[in-house]
């Protein structure tokens, strides 16, 4: 199920108090997320609508990223964050001096092997 739009962007983190990447990754892999990265994009990328088979948290640090998610757009700068839910198209497009981003990913649990059946 798709998270509603409003719920898509929580509040900001004032720019001046946001964390260390390493304070940002241990939070995040505290509250349960298997992947903590930083993405960097080129200025002006546009990405045409796609969704992930993750879950994603976001928090800006620097540039600019221009998130569509439904029928809301937002213009997002340091400090400002956006949640994903898996699957959850949107399209994004980076501003002209680029963005960097933190990112924590919660992928789906692999599924166990198979037992092998009795002879």
């Amino acid at each position: 199920m798709n998270r509603p739009a409003s719920v898509t962007f929580p509040a900001p983190i004032a720019p001046d108090a946001l964390p260390s990447f390493s304070a940002y990754e241990a939070q995040a892999r505290k509250r349960g997320f298997d992947e903590v990265t930083e993405r960097m994009w080129e200025p002006d990328t546009q990405v045409a609508s796609h969704g992930h088979p993750f879950a994603v948290e976001a928090l800006m640090v620097q540039g600019e990223l221009t998130l569509t998610v439904g029928d809301e757009t937002r213009v997002l700068h340091r400090g400002d964050r956006f949640v994903l839910a898996p699957d959850q198209p949107h399209e994004e497009r980076y501003g002209p001096d680029g963005a960097t981003y933190w990112v924590a990913r919660l992928h789906a649990q692999a599924m166990p092997p198979l037992e092998e059946a009795p002879r």
